[in-house]
């Protein structure tokens, strides 16, 4: 019996031992912040947990001597613990997660119109925040235009080889063909789109929100490339004054200054940017300057109103003042093209821009989720191009009333927009012949529309976003833009998203297109201009992913668009542009990749490529079709940045380097000592090229930073001018009949040298 009692108490006791268990627990924080939703797992099983909304967290039930834990978080680099447990033990883990580059915990609003993060929109967005901008360029200095070189698959097209005007290209269409927003609402007009973008300083930009792909069912006729949503600054998280100024070695002034108001009843802030260059460098020896020289000011305010119903209201205004001009050394000199405009003997072009924007949000204070969108602009443009005088003026009234209802799994939004827009000019385009002469006619529109949307998470995997617009036009009836978006989750980190769609887009030709007053071609119409249509195929594969304690994503796009009705300008005929709809088709298509990969220590490297075909295809003089490809749409680009920070001393280091394939060229002719044309046409097709920046970035702990860098470190210049016809022995420079300055596909402005100082008092 003796022996059967200690036989029965050695198999109690290896029994007890067996089933012994313990707990793990603790504070998920980041700089002593707790970490909502973190998940806290052991490694190679399912047990876990989830922190709490004060970063606790507790696992039990362990059975395990030694355990790892993995740690995550949206928006944090991952990390993995090793623990040691005795028997019965309630083990404490605290656990501090460093913030990641990658941006999965950013809000986005544009592809769906609600707050959403990043990884949850069913819309591919892609976002470049103000901290990333500041990395890798000069914040003084820059403008949307050179935040949106940092986005894979998106180019600065520059339209003219003297006074530089630029437009954002989205996978190789021209820049009218994207919707500017701001803070939701579409203020940039087909004028401003040419010659308003370098209004939009970094000072004021919090954030700007990217979709490619056409988004006119909510954001109408512009967004056919896609969409480009400026998000401002929050008054209530600025410091109480700032100021950021620059110079560089080519002599150039760039300056911010800002400060805020805060109190009970809400939040201001107001800031002031300047941008001052006044030099003449001819490199190339065209005999004309290589850079643009320009007095810029831009003055910013936003006021956040604090309401008793806590509902949302805000009002945001922007004045901008630009003098742009360009020329031979003579009109520029001691600001001699003052008195030069619209001069028949010293070429130059001379652009004064007035430019003056109101825009904001108002929420209602009903039980419904209900609010209205605002904006109001108005362009105002006085500018001679040689002797060529063209000016003209833009005012746009918009007003979007959106109703938005959580029905189940169901998410709707139904909106009314009201879009008043008026162009006038001193050109053909707003003037009729009549029995009593020329008469002016300005182009007044009025665009009312509806939109409905409707997102509907059918399950935790599975979201599908439906939606459809109906815009009306005086002179082209009803136009109706659907959509339809689905997103599946294939696992816990990676997503498929597919986007079918449709564009429109009504075009304002003399607005869009600033070769028809610059240099001597003539502008041919033929017959009526429709409004041109799109319909849209993309499909985007997104995985994060852990190697170590390093994290990283994936993105993987295909896209493809096919056009009717696109209006094409044609420079293959000597002397002329000529517009019409095509009669065939037009495609573009592409495939690109994006790597962001957040090393645990302080490296972080993104690399992405994109190709492109982007071709029309219309019927020759024989009735035969015949593909080519439209120009100033690269074959190819790549991007990559890469920054450093050392901690301790303050100090982030940043590198970009972009890529830019080839590209089709108009055909253009050079000529001959003789002033004649010669036989054979300058290359329509640009050869590879790439840009190399690099700026470093050392902070203070009084609020002082200092920051430098060089631009273009290579020193790239387009190897031929931009310009054809400055050289006829028959005319005056810049006044000859085959004076063209379409040729413009790289920078000719070299090697830059740049040095800052900001000071931010809290």
């Amino acid at each position: 019996m003796s022996i059967k009692y200690c036989i029965a108490y050695i198999l109690s006791l290896f029994s007890l031992l067996a089933n012994a268990q313990s707990s793990i627990s603790g504070k998920v924080q980041s700089d002593g912040d707790p970490i909502v939703g973190a998940t806290i797992q052991i490694v190679g099983s399912k047990t876990g947990a989830v922190a709490d909304v004060n970063g606790y967290y507790r696992i039990e039930g362990i059975e395990f001597d030694e355990i790892s834990l993995e740690i995550r978080a949206i928006g944090y680099k991952p990390t993995t613990k090793i623990v040691q447990l005795s028997e019965d033990q309630n083990k404490e883990l605290n656990v501090n997660l460093e913030i990641s580059n990658l941006g999965l915990d950013e809000i986005v609003i544009t592809g769906t119109m609600q707050p959403k993060f990043i990884t949850d929109s069913p819309v591919k967005v892609e976002v470049v925040t103000s901290d990333y901008m500041n990395t890798f360029t000069p914040a003084a200095a820059s403008s949307i235009v050179e935040g949106i070189k940092l986005v894979n698959g998106i180019q600065e097209v520059t339209a003219c080889g003297v006074c530089f005007t630029n437009s954002i290209s989205i996978n190789g269409l021209p820049g009218p063909y994207t919707a500017i927003l701001m803070d939701g609402s579409p203020i940039y007009g087909s004028l401003a789109s040419v010659y308003g973008l370098n209004g939009i300083p970094s000072m004021i930009i919090d954030r700007f929100e990217v979709i490619k792909g056409p988004s006119s069912t909510l954001y109408g006729s512009e967004a056919v490339a896609g969409v480009i949503n400026v998000i401002t600054k929050d008054p209530a998280n600025q410091p109480a004054f700032s100021i950021d100024v620059m110079g560089t070695s080519h002599l150039e002034s760039f300056g911010n200054i800002a400060g805020t108001i805060k109190g009970d009843k809400g939040s201001g802030f107001i800031g002031l940017n300047y941008a001052y260059i006044n030099d003449f460098d001819d490199e190339n020896g065209d005999g004309f300057g290589d850079n643009i020289n320009l007095d810029q000011y831009s003055l910013f305010t936003k006021w956040d109103i604090n309401r008793a119903s806590k509902k949302r209201f805000t009002i945001a205004g922007k004045l901008y003042y630009e003098d742009r001009r360009n020329g031979v050394q003579e009109y520029l000199i001691d600001r001699n093209y003052r008195d030069l405009r619209g001069s028949d003997q010293v070429y130059g072009e001379s652009i004064y821009t007035h430019r003056a924007e109101l825009f904001g949000t108002y929420e209602f204070n009903t039980n419904q989720n209900i609010r209205l969108d605002y904006s109001l602009s108005t362009h105002n443009q006085d500018s001679y191009y040689g002797a060529d005088h063209y000016k003209a003026e833009q005012h746009i009234g918009f007003a979007n009333l959106v109703w938005d209802k959580q029905l189940n799994s169901h998410n709707l939004i139904v909106g009314l927009t009201n879009r008043y827009q008026s162009y006038d000019d001193n050109t053909v385009a707003t003037q009729d012949s009549t029995s009593s002469g020329i008469q002016n006619r300005p182009d007044n529109q009025y665009i009312p529309g509806i939109f409905v949307q409707d997102e509907w998470k059918v399950s935790n995997k599975f979201t599908m976003l439906t939606g459809t617009r109906l815009d009306h036009y005086d002179l082209h009836g009803a136009i109706v833009s659907p959509r339809l978006n689905l997103k599946y989750k294939l696992g816990t980190w990676t997503s498929l998203r597919t986007n079918l769609g449709t564009g429109f887009r009504v075009v304002n030709l003399f607005t869009e297109d600033h070769a028809f007053v610059s240099g001597q071609r003539k502008v041919e119409i033929l017959g009526d201009l429709k409004p041109e249509q799109s319909y849209n195929a993309s499909i985007n594969l997104n995985h994060v992913y852990t190697i170590g304690e390093s994290q990283g994503m994936l993105d993987l796009d295909a896209y493809y668009t096919y056009f009717t009705n696109k209006i094409i300008p044609d420079y293959d005929t000597p002397g002329k542009i000529i517009y019409a709809n095509t009669e065939g088709h037009a495609i573009t298509k592409g495939i690109g990749f994006n790597v962001n990969h957040d090393f645990r220590g302080p490296l972080s490297i993104s690399v992405g490529f994109n190709w492109q075909d982007v071709t029309q295809t219309e019927p020759n003089e024989l009735g035969e079709m015949v593909t080519t490809k439209i120009e100033f749409a690269q074959e190819y680009s790549g991007v990559l940045t890469a920054n450093y920070e050392f901690k301790n001393a303050g100090i982030i280091l940043g590198y970009t380097a972009r890529l830019s394939g080839p590209m089709a060229l108009p055909e253009v002719f050079d000529l001959d000592e003789s002033g004649n044309p010669k036989s054979q046409p300058r290359p329509t097709e640009s050869e590879l090229f790439n840009i190399h920046n690099f700026q470093v970035t050392k902070s203070f702990n009084n609020g002082w930073s200092l920051y430098g860098g060089l631009q273009n470190i290579f020193d790239y210049r387009q190897p031929i001018s931009p310009l054809v016809g400055f050289n006829d022995p028959n005319a005056t420079v810049g006044f000859s009949d085959s004076f063209d300055t379409s040729y413009a596909f790289a920078p000719i402005h070299g090697r830059e040298l740049y040095l800052g100082v900001r000071w931010n008092l809290n």
